[in-house]
């Protein structure tokens, strides 16, 4: 497999998830998973809880298939502990950074000009 580097940049109503060939910041949109529960009005601690689910699924299963063989996180605070509990001890190892700060509304120059700082 070649070295991937998955980032997730996200907030508890969007997670968008960026590839990258090893460790360089050429970052390619992936996807985008919106949390359904989000009209517009505040979420509930509930609606953001299974929305970190569906999130730490998603990178379950990326790691499953062999899509990421490294983890770089820029998620807000507490939504980043959430995930990183539905996460098993196995992706866990592979987080190589994390930031706690949201990213999720920035365009993807602006996302690399952020990293390149951290």
């Amino acid at each position: 497999m070649n070295e991937m580097t998955w980032l997730v940049v996200a907030d508890g109503g969007r997670a968008r998830v960026f590839q990258t060939p090893g460790l360089t910041l050429n970052l390619q949109e992936k996807e985008s998973l919106i949390n359904t529960e989000y009209s517009g009005t505040m979420l509930t601690e509930k609606d953001r809880e299974k929305f970190a689910k569906r999130v730490a699924e998603y990178l379950e299963a990326g790691r499953l298939h062999q899509l990421y063989n490294r983890l770089r996180l820029a998620i807000e605070p507490k939504f980043l502990g959430m995930v990183k509990a539905d996460l098993s001890e196995v992706t866990r190892r592979l987080i190589f950074e994390q930031i706690s700060e949201d990213l999720s509304t920035l365009k993807s120059r602006e996302i690399e000009a952020r990293l390149r700082r951290h």
